[in-house]
């Protein structure tokens, strides 16, 4: 898979900062701009990206979707964000629920928390600091092209399985896994 990515930078204070609101709209007009969406190499096996300087000490990525491939259940260590997509179609599964953060490996869901979007090109949309979904480019031949930006800095990443209504903590990731 290729891995187009530029060196890490330092992370700020989790103080101030651009809103979700504002990130959103970074995401759609960064998603907006064709040569950079058109310079991002698409592998049809994996995902592929570029690294972005997102406004305000945000981290932002230009991320390539080939069909059928996704992010699986996750969270965002506790830092808002948004997306937009430039191309192609995603769809959002997230849950309606305030997580606990620490202490638990394995939570059953109550019934109702699911919650699931379409976002065609030029769609975006922001979520708070607790979010927990997975994006998906379901289509069978049409490679997806999106905008995400993150702040704070991303701090980490939990990951997830889930089968049913159990979701079940199964990593934690850490930026230095990502460059």
């Amino acid at each position: 898979m290729p891995d187009v990515r530029t060196p890490a930078r330092p992370r700020p204070a989790a103080t101030g900062g651009p809103s979700a609101a504002e990130l959103l709209d970074f995401a759609r007009r960064t998603a907006a701009d064709a040569p950079l969406v058109a310079s991002l190499p698409l592998d049809p096996e994996g995902r592929t990206w570029i690294r972005l300087e997102g406004p305000g000490g945000s981290e932002a990525w230009l991320i390539g979707w080939p069909p059928g491939t996704g992010t699986g259940w996750h969270d965002h260590g506790g830092s808002h964000g948004a997306f937009a997509t430039a191309a192609g179609e995603l769809t959002e599964q997230s849950l309606a629920a305030q997580l606990p953060t620490e202490g638990w490996k394995t939570l059953e869901l109550a019934d109702g928390v699911d919650r699931q979007r379409t976002l065609p090109d030029g769609r975006g949309r922001a979520f708070g600091p607790h979010h927990v979904h997975q994006v998906l480019n379901l289509s069978d031949g049409v490679h997806a092209v999106s905008v995400h930006a993150y702040y704070p800095p991303l701090p980490l990443m939990r990951r997830y399985s889930r089968t049913g209504p159990v979701l079940r903590l199964e990593e934690v990731e850490r930026p230095e896994a990502w460059v």
